[in-house]
């Protein structure tokens, strides 16, 4: 048997193996006298049919079953024989048919690991977002909570104005476009929130009780049928209920409502520690895929499709379940499944090169995982509830796939945490970090 192996790039082996003839005739005298055990032909009894006529009848399944023999014949053979272990199933390229008294001749591509040898990882240069305190968005989010207890009080008479909420009957109408006619009977609509078609919001204004108007207004380019993107239509509006929002007042007595508060003093002060949490939360994720992406730059490789492939399915996964569980889906997004892999195949690249350059580095500099690793990280799983950490500690003792999971994760965050300790970290204002980004992607 000869085997070829030619170099595609780092990560990709193409194999070429022909088999000689003697091994491919006997294979096929070898199917043929198993085929002709088993075959009826009409006039002969079972396996009494001349091999001629099973030879006439059944040349195309002894073809199937030769060429799959001979490719787990000589195929993984072939592999061990080259020490070339695949990361995926082989794809079977250039393919001959099994003729007798011919060499069988075949292809097969290869993915493999590649080969890291990590050489530049201590002193990366990263950029940090350094936190700011925002009393802005405190004082946004108490705006937001104290419109969700607003009181909607109808009004017998006045005029819309800005913050008001309406209920309507209309018809929408695109001219040329029959199809696309919409109409409804008691809809609700808040006026002065931005979220309204252009044009109507403005053409609402002034409006009175029982009053019907006709408002032009412009199709949104997004819109789902793209021949009626930014053409113009009619809303025709009748006006029959108008309400007024009428605002909780910001006192101690609000500030109640919302948990464990005496005061409004109290409750600023939990909401800024809460943004703050949130925020360092968020720097120290964007710092990790920072120093990721330096670790990669300094280190660069290639990696296998199939790798990129599987990374990408779960990122899709794992958005589909989020999605679900707030009754959404990705095509709610404005994408599909074969968009998102189109869209997130570089992002899926990147997770597989810092994956592949993280666990290089837990073997080079040998991090290991202790009892009191684990024991501090099923605390913070616990999160506080002592009842709930024994039965924590019982499940990892119990599932060995789970904890074997854990111990990973824990190594790859002290890998990342020995990264951090020997980077070169520079804080940085946010509007610099994002000033960066395009540059970056260029």
């Amino acid at each position: 048997m000869q085997v070829h192996v030619e170099e595609i790039n780092s990560v990709k082996r193409k194999v070429s193996i022909e088999v000689p003839v003697e091994r491919v005739n006997a294979e096929i005298d070898k199917a043929y006298a198993g085929i002709q055990k088993k075959a009826t032909l009409s006039g002969f009894r079972k396996g009494k049919a001349p091999m001629q006529m099973i030879k006439k009848f059944y040349r195309s399944a002894m073809q199937d079953e030769v060429m799959r023999r001979l490719y787990e014949q000589t195929l993984f053979p072939a592999l061990d024989d080259h020490k070339i272990e695949p990361v995926d199933a082989p794809l079977i390229d250039d393919i001959a048919l099994v003729e007798e008294g011919t060499p069988f001749k075949y292809s097969a591509l290869i993915e493999i690991m590649p080969q890291i040898l990590l050489s530049d990882y201590k002193g990366l240069q990263v950029k940090k977002e350094r936190y700011v305190a925002d009393n802005d968005a405190v004082e946004g989010e108490i705006t937001r909570m104290r419109e969700n207890m607003a009181q909607l009080v109808p009004l017998e008479e006045g005029t819309v104005e800005k913050g008001m909420v309406l209920t309507v009957d209309f018809t929408l109408t695109v001219p040329g476009f029959p199809e696309e006619e919409t109409s409804g009977q008691d809809a609700t609509v808040e006026v002065g929130g931005g979220r309204l078609i252009p044009g109507l919001e403005e053409g609402l204004l002034g409006m009175t009780i029982g009053e019907t108007k006709e408002i032009n207004v412009t199709m949104p380019e997004d819109n789902p049928n793209k021949e009626v993107a930014g053409k113009s239509a009619v809303f025709t509006i009748t006006l029959k209920e108008l309400k007024k929002k009428e605002l909780p007042e910001l006192d101690d007595e609000f500030a109640q409502q919302f948990g464990d508060f005496e005061t409004m003093e109290e409750m600023r002060t939990k909401l800024a520690e809460m943004r703050e949490k949130q925020e360092q939360d968020r720097i120290a994720v964007d710092l990790k895929t920072r120093i990721i992406d330096a670790l990669i730059e300094k280190n660069p490789l290639e990696v296998p499709d199939s790798m990129v492939r599987r990374q990408v399915e779960f990122m899709l996964d794992n958005l589909k379940n989020r999605l679900k569980g707030q009754n959404m889906s990705i095509e709610a997004m404005g994408l599909n499944e074969d968009g998102f892999r189109q869209r997130f195949w570089g992002e899926a690249t990147q997770k597989v090169k810092g994956g592949l350059l993280v666990m290089a580095l837990v073997e080079q500099e040998n991090i290991a995982v202790e009892e009191s690793d684990l024991e501090a990280r099923y605390e913070k799983i616990a999160d506080g509830n002592e009842g709930m950490l024994g039965r924590i500690r019982d499940f990892y003792a119990a599932q060995a796939n789970a904890r074997n999971s854990l111990v990973a994760e824990i190594k790859e965050d002290k890998a990342i945490a020995f990264l951090q300790e020997h980077a070169v970290v520079t804080e940085v204002d946010a509007a610099e970090l994002n000033a960066a980004i395009p540059a970056a992607a260029e």
